[in-house]
């Protein structure tokens, strides 16, 4: 077993580049399915100095729950951002938040970046050096404690669950 973590790092990795290749080629032939074997494991080790080690999942289902959660509050969003475009009852209140970063760990945050970001009518605009806060851009801001609350109970909270970090 040890040996065959030393040719693959990352197996995950692996299986994703091989399926990956193989779809771009659209062939099952001999040939590509060597070659994308062969990319599917040379990538990852000539690689494998440059990544740094993954913060193990500690609840995986949480991290289900975490999923469905973000699902669902991308498609909120949708029909929000939707009906703010299509019915403009109302002007909407776009602004910047600065939000006060409670994890640390840099996979933790960059998940959290991206989480906002993904739900429309938010973008993670920038994460500061220190790690201390990152920056949003909302399209409607109606109360920014709430937003800050919401993200720090939706999202944070549970990625520090999820990583115990």
């Amino acid at each position: 077993m040890k040996a065959l973590g030393r040719y693959l790092p990352t197996p995950t990795l692996s299986l994703v580049l091989l399926v990956v290749w193989l779809l771009m080629v659209r062939s099952l032939a001999p040939g590509q399915v060597l070659l994308g074997l062969v990319l599917a494991v040379g990538i990852p080790l000539l690689t494998q100095g440059f990544w740094e080690p993954l913060p193990r999942v500690k609840h995986p289902l949480k991290l289900v729950w975490f999923v469905l959660v973000v699902l669902w509050d991308i498609a909120k969003a949708n029909v929000h951002v939707s009906l703010l475009i299509l019915l403009p009852r109302r002007e909407p209140h776009p602004g910047f938040v600065e939000y006060p970063l409670e994890v640390k760990d840099r996979l933790a945050i960059t998940l959290l970046a991206n989480t906002i970001t993904m739900t429309p009518g938010t973008v993670s605009t920038n994460i500061r050096l220190d790690g201390s806060s990152l920056l949003i851009h909302v399209l409607d801001l109606d109360d920014e404690q709430a937003l800050i609350r919401e993200i720090r109970d939706r999202y944070e909270r549970p990625l520090k669950e999820i990583f115990e970090c």
